[in-house]
């Protein structure tokens, strides 16, 4: 394991973990760098990966293609649109705790049809259906498509990684998660402080899923915050996805695995910041155990994070699905109006 030397004037940094060496001989050198991470802070740069720079590369160029289409076209897609929370986003559109994000976003998540919803259906069904794909870039389906795959398996690979540092079977998550898991992919463009109302690119929060896989450009912005209250950036390092691990991973190891709190500052005057975020999580209607830890772990059990703000229930769907209407009360509002007051009491 290495760190890495940023502007964090404490000096701390995230470390680097190379994924290729639990697949060889380092195996067991890698799990205990990896045990150590997860019970730290869950945050890391990921190497060792597999994906071709090249592929990186067109996605990022990519998305910056959409951002660059007239907002007339970006609108023709806009989330408020669309039932299941998929679609583009506007700058200040979404919220964190209630106050606005100040980014544009295309939000999409696993490619399906809508379900039929009657008196009985679970209400998390209204989160599964079509994507919407911008007609002015017909590219983008088939690329963020294959990208999704790659990160999903990245995804998984570090999940069958985490069980081994937990002392677990590689598969111990797989029952909440085959055979299909929650794929929510975001590009990202936050755009610079004299078009941002505020300096919050994104508000201090939890990821709610197993785990994150964020791809950053070039501009830095994304910081961490340790248990003892200091903020670390996260710099983008060329070559490394950063790594974060989820609200699920908090709730089954109850507390050993930290769900770090982050946010991203937005970039200066005249500066773009583009990322693209993958969020695996689990299957909608699973219930998350708690696994039991080995006693030399479980001693170092924190319990869960109790947020009154943002309780955390062990239905995945229903987390799920108070995640979105949290985060985007126009389309709750528009089109979900009865299960946000009785989810959320507003």
């Amino acid at each position: 394991m290495t760190a890495l030397n940023d502007a964090n004037p404490s000096g701390s940094a995230l470390p680097v973990l190379d994924i290729s060496r639990f697949h060889g001989r380092e195996r067991e050198a890698f799990v205990a760098e990896l045990r150590h991470v997860l019970h730290d802070h869950g945050f890391f740069y990921l190497t060792g990966h597999g994906v071709e720079q090249a592929f990186i590369d067109d996605v990022i160029a990519a998305s910056k293609r959409f951002f660059a289409l007239p907002m007339d076209e970006k609108l023709k897609i806009e989330m408020i649109k669309s039932p299941h929370f998929r679609g583009y986003n506007r700058a200040g559109q979404e919220r964190t705790r209630g106050e606005q994000d100040w980014r544009e976003q295309l939000d999409i998540n696993t490619e399906g049809t809508a379900a039929k919803i009657g008196p009985a259906t679970p209400p998390w069904k209204w989160l599964q259906g079509p994507n919407q794909w911008p007609e002015a870039l017909p590219e983008l389906k088939p690329l963020l498509l294959a990208y999704q795959a790659e990160v999903t398996r990245i995804g998984i690979d570090i999940l069958k990684a985490i069980a081994v540092a937990l002392d677990q079977p590689e598969d111990v998550f797989a029952g909440i998660y085959d055979p299909q898991p929650s794929q929510l992919l975001k590009i990202i463009r936050y755009p610079g402080r004299d078009v941002a109302e505020t300096d919050q690119g994104v508000g201090a929060h939890k990821d709610g899923g197993f785990v994150t896989v964020l791809l950053q450009d070039k501009t830095p912005g994304l910081r961490v915050r340790t248990e003892a209250g200091d903020w670390i950036s996260a710099p983008p390092v060329p070559g490394t996805f950063v790594i974060n691990t989820g609200e699920l991973l908090e709730l089954a190891t109850n507390g050993f695995v930290r769900a770090d709190v982050h946010d991203v500052v937005a970039p200066p005057r005249g500066v773009e910041r583009f990322s693209v975020a993958f969020f695996l999580g689990s299957r909608p209607d699973a219930t998350i155990p708690v696994i039991e830890l080995p006693e030399a772990l479980r001693s170092n059990e924190r319990g869960v994070t109790a947020d009154p703000l943002n309780p955390i229930f062990r239905e995945v769907g229903i987390n799920q699905l108070k995640s979105r209407l949290r985060s985007h009360p126009d389309v709750a509002q528009t089109h979900h109006a009865d299960l946000a007051k009785s989810i959320l009491g507003s």
